[in-house]
């Protein structure tokens, strides 16, 4: 089993959490005060002890064999502050979270050369964005939580997981966020929600079996790439309410594994549902965890790397 030495940023501390369960070495850049991208292992994530943090200024003495670019800041950036020539040479994979923004359908990917291979998170994703030169890949997400972690929905109110709401108003659905609130019991949780009597940020061990004792989970997303906050309730066992839109209506089957609807008035009216209904919130909890085991289970997501990732070094005895 040939393992690779791959750096790449703390940029989604989630998404990266699930990434390093495949067996590789990998380095993370450090930078006095931690500004972002250079948060290392951070403080709210127990990761296996070849994930490695490595202060910015070293990172050219390392013997690497890719480089995973995960922002416009990094690739354009970064790279040339913390790379050595022989490293900017490297075999690369740019991360794309994002749906293409401001344009739906016109916006062209910042990155702009062949040699680098580009993998979207979404089908839908790689639908919208205009990925000129470049070679894609589908990589669809998956979740490393505590497996012990199960839904039992007693507490009587939803739960929204969201970081910075505010700040991503229209795209986050801050605002249908407060409409729903208005109608039924609704929390918030994620960095900044204390700002609007959310619960604050809450650590990533501590966040599923906190999560797992509301009746549903609630996401009022307009336009960003499959929420992990929905994978990882649905891996629970948890019943979604969530809006039609992006990759959703392909997970989250209207009235199978949870709710969805274009019409928040009638989301409002399935929250209510739910929390008349305990029975029928566990039964589509069930059917939400089976699709995720099926569909966003970790071993097919390493698989999926791995592939990737001997793709472009040309290894094929990386881990299977």
């Amino acid at each position: 089993m040939h393992r690779l030495r791959i750096l790449t940023w703390h940029v989604h501390g989630s998404y990266l959490n699930a990434l390093v369960r495949a067996e590789h070495e990998w380095y993370l850049p450090v930078k006095p005060d931690r500004p972002e991208g250079y948060g290392g292992r951070g403080s709210t994530f127990d990761w296996p002890d070849d994930v490695h943090e490595v202060p910015a200024e070293q990172v050219k003495e390392l013997d690497l064999d890719l480089i995973i670019f995960q922002t416009p800041k990094n690739y354009f950036e970064d790279q040339f502050e913390i790379l050595s020539p022989r490293q900017r040479r490297l075999p690369k994979i740019y991360l794309e979270h994002n749906t293409p923004k401001p344009d739906a359908v016109h916006t062209r990917h910042p990155v702009d050369d062949p040699d680098v291979l580009l993998v979207h998170v979404t089908h839908y994703n790689r639908l919208m964005w205009d990925n000129g030169p470049c070679s894609t890949l589908v990589i669809e997400h998956a979740v490393a939580i505590d497996p012990a972690v199960r839904y039992s929905g007693e507490l009587h109110r939803g739960v929204t997981v969201a970081n910075w709401m505010q700040r991503r108003s229209r795209i986050a659905g801050y605002d249908l966020f407060l409409e729903a609130r208005s109608s039924v019991p609704l929390d918030a949780i994620g960095m900044g929600t204390e700002e609007f009597r959310g619960l604050g940020d809450i650590p990533y061990r501590e966040l599923h079996a906190l999560v797992a004792r509301y009746r549903f989970l609630f996401s009022p997303m307009r336009y960003t790439s499959l929420p992990l906050a929905v994978i990882e309730a649905m891996t629970i066992g948890m019943p979604v309410v969530a809006l039609a839109t992006t990759e959703l209506p392909t997970v989250i089957e209207d009235g199978r594994n949870g709710f969805v609807s274009c019409d928040l008035s009638t989301l409002v009216d399935r929250m209510r549902f739910l929390l008349e209904h305990p029975a029928e919130a566990k039964r589509l909890g069930e059917s939400a965890r089976a699709t995720a085991r099926e569909r966003f289970n970790l071993d097919r997501f390493i698989r999926d790397w791995n592939r990737a990732v001997a793709l472009v070094t040309g290894r094929s005895s990386v881990p299977a």
